[in-house]
């Protein structure tokens, strides 16, 4: 008989899968990121401060982390009702519903924009209703939150669906059993197992809305230090040769952006851990 620590493993052993893992981590995401600080780091700090601290690139940070950290926060909320509805509900179309959810991964980016616009533009299908009471969408920071929005859902709802869906309603049965309300079910049992996920989704739709492109340079208008989001003030500078000065402003976004999904992704290991403990 075959020992069961010799038994031939499907893949390689640690030692190879490791290398293969690092050599492709490096050229996908490590030398690139590398490459970024080096050509940032050409010039001198006077220099690096003067373009960081330009009056239209703070604006186009400012636009940039607050419309994606808005946009996180409705798919947050939303996102976990859409998934609250698809596991715990059924009816008719549920199938077709399910596969709308993934809608904006398949879609492009640019497609996706050039639609939002049209919808919420002045005299489009649903911005011209708006109009009327003096509220612009289009070219405006609610429309590129919109965007953000459309863009980032999907990550919230299949956070949080397979945790519904694994979900003992045991629990749930036995709380109703003993008087409990419906509100304190969902609060006392059902939200701190499903907060891990919701706080998945968030960091995963607030990264993708930090690097947003396609989506937004169609609505926002593109209008400097009012709807100038950053990847478009990248491009700006690479399509006038600024190379340094695109690199900078794409290190300091790289650099906040890890901050703050690190903050994210350590609230979201204290709130698992804590639950678990309890």
């Amino acid at each position: 008989m075959v020992n069961q620590s010799k038994r031939r493993r499907v893949l390689p052993g640690f030692g190879l899968s490791m290398g293969y893992t690092l050599i492709y981590l490096s050229f996908i995401v490590l030398i690139p990121i590398a490459v970024l600080f080096v050509k940032a780091s050409t010039i001198s700090f006077s220099e690096f401060w003067e373009i960081v601290t330009d009056k239209r690139v703070m604006a186009s940070y400012k636009l940039t982390f607050y419309t994606s950290f808005l946009a996180a926060v409705v798919n947050a909320i939303f996102g976990t009702l859409i998934a609250w509805v698809l596991v715990r509900y059924h009816f008719y179309g549920k199938r077709f519903v399910d596969a709308l959810v993934d809608l904006p991964f398949a879609l492009p980016t640019a497609v996706a924009g050039i639609a939002l616009t049209a919808i919420y533009a002045p005299n489009g299908w649903i911005g011209q209703y708006f109009e009327e009471f003096g509220i612009k969408i289009a070219y405006t920071q609610i429309g590129i939150m919109i965007a953000l929005t459309f863009i980032g859902f999907p990550f919230v709802v299949r956070s949080v669906q397979p945790v519904l869906q694994d979900l003992d309603r045991q629990y749930e049965e036995a709380a109703a059993t003993l008087g409990a309300s419906s509100s304190q079910i969902f609060f006392k049992i059902i939200l701190p197992s499903i907060i891990p996920s919701v706080l998945t989704g968030f960091a995963l739709a607030f990264a993708r809305a930090l690097g947003e492109y396609g989506s937004v340079v169609f609505i926002a208008g593109n209008m400097p230090m009012k709807t100038e989001i950053v990847p478009l003030l990248i491009i700006t500078k690479l399509e006038q040769y600024d190379y340094s000065g695109a690199a900078v402003i794409a290190a300091v976004m790289l650099v906040i952006s890890f901050l703050l999904l690190f903050l994210i992704n350590f609230w979201q290991w204290r709130t698992a851990r804590k639950h678990q403990v309890s």
